[in-house]
């Protein structure tokens, strides 16, 4: 059975020699993430000033759906994404897979940032843009893979949760990235029409030169000791007939999954547009409360990482799994009734208290269900796939329920897929205590 505990190697060695190499490949593993997602989340940041560039309608809430629409169809790629890339990193190195995904990523932030507008050339600026969100789809589903199993196997056993919750702190830091340069375009450099005209050009191709800095990096990074002595060993790698002998796996990272990225992408992604169409506050008023949000959140990822390498991993999940389900559907509806940026700040933190449960460990926990041929296949391409079907569709989910009028259907939409996944935790072993970290089959 792949879920039993495999002793881990005299000592547990540090893999790859020394705390400050590991530190390093970590740091260095980290900002590339970092810098992916701050491109792919440019997009949320800045649609409110390009959705009517490519999506010419009167009516905002339109515009919005159309921009949200397109977000979800993108992640239609990320499975793709989560096989090709997941196959490169068991087949040839994760650290080939880490740095091909970055550079893809460069790809798509060029794209969007040279795309004529609807005005310009009609229908194909639309198209266009939706290629360039693919090659981002296509990149970030390979990423989260490649990242999950690459900070997983360089952590020595002790301190897993912990500096594998950098996962999710990049990740929630490409984001605040994203929301500084637009602060700082809104407030010191551009007025609103220079925003809507042209400068919601210039994340785009701060994203790209980002992505050729962090992929220079990675050309670097040390490969990871599991996947050599894999390699060494000669065992079958990257193969889906291969991942398809831990069927149980697979649906675990499914069923895991699910509630956590609806959540995440619900009090993230969507929340900017929510907060200002929904609850009413200004343009400005947006930006600060979803940033500070943000930077609440990520410093909660490394101390609930923390607090699992001491009591576990399902601990954390089912608190995630029980308050979020008891709490999702009257936050959201206190938050569409708050009367302030100060009240709305604390309701999007009182979510993050509990979403933290899910994002500071979801890695680990998958990369531990794993052994080292088939880990990143194994954590990309299921988790692709669940985030496709309920992550990247909330934004549009909520929007098409509040374009009929009934915006509190989707609360209830949210707490019942959250409550879903508490089943698959409750029931399932601790992976911190049960690992197939050091497994090479």
């Amino acid at each position: 059975m792949t879920d039993q505990a495999t002793p881990a190697p005299a000592g547990d060695r540090l893999e790859l020699g020394d705390v400050e190499r590991r530190i390093k490949a970590i740091f260095i593993g980290s900002i590339g993430n970092l810098v992916e997602w701050y491109d792919f989340y440019a997009y949320t940041a800045f649609a409110l000033y390009f959705a009517p560039a490519f999506f010419p309608q009167s009516d905002p809430v339109v515009q919005q759906l159309n921009a949200a629409v397109l977000f979800a169809a993108t992640f239609l790629m990320r499975p793709l994404g989560g096989w090709l890339f997941g196959y490169i990193a068991d087949r040839y190195g994760r650290r080939l897979s880490l740095t091909l995904s970055v550079v893809f990523m460069c790809f798509g932030s060029l794209i969007i940032a040279a795309t004529p507008t609807y005005a310009s050339i009609g229908l194909a600026a639309p198209a266009i843009l939706a290629i360039a969100r693919v090659i981002e789809g296509l990149s970030l589903g390979g990423e989260y893979g490649a990242s999950a199993t690459y900070l997983s196997e360089v952590a020595d056993a002790k301190h897993r949760g912990f500096y594998s919750s950098f996962q999710y702190v990049t990740l929630i830091g490409g984001q605040l990235t994203a929301i500084i340069v637009l602060l700082l375009l809104q407030k010191v450099f551009l007025t609103e029409q220079e925003l809507k005209e042209w400068g919601w050009r210039i994340p785009f191709v701060i994203g790209a030169m980002l992505a050729i800095f962090a992929a220079v990096m990675r050309r670097d990074l040390h490969e990871t000791d599991a996947f050599v002595a894999a390699k060494k060993a000669s065992k079958a790698t990257g193969s889906i007939r291969n991942l398809l002998n831990y069927p149980r796996e697979l649906l675990l990272v499914v069923g895991l999954t699910a509630g956590g990225t609806a959540a995440f992408y619900t009090f993230t992604t969507y929340m900017q547009t929510f907060v200002k169409l929904s609850v009413g506050l200004t343009a400005d008023q947006t930006t600060f409360v979803i940033f500070g949000s943000l930077l609440f959140a990520t410093v909660l990822q490394p101390l609930y990482g923390a607090i699992s390498d001491k009591i576990g991993r399902k601990p954390l999940l089912i608190f995630f799994g029980l308050a979020g389900t008891l709490s999702t559907i009257p936050i959201l509806t206190a938050l569409k009734d708050a009367k302030s940026p100060f009240t709305a700040f604390l309701l999007i933190c009182a979510a993050w208290v509990f979403v933290a449960g899910y994002t500071s460990i979801n890695a680990i926990v998958k990369a531990e269900l794993f052994p080292t041929n088939v880990r990143a296949l194994g954590v990309g391409l299921p988790y692709a796939i669940t985030v496709s079907l309920f992550g990247g569709t909330a934004p549009a989910i909520a929007l098409y329920f509040k374009s009929l009028g009934h915006e509190s259907w989707f609360y209830y939409y949210l707490s019942g897929i959250i409550f879903l996944s508490l089943l698959i935790y409750t029931t399932m072993r601790d992976t911190k205590h049960a690992s197939a970290m050091h497994r090479h089959e």
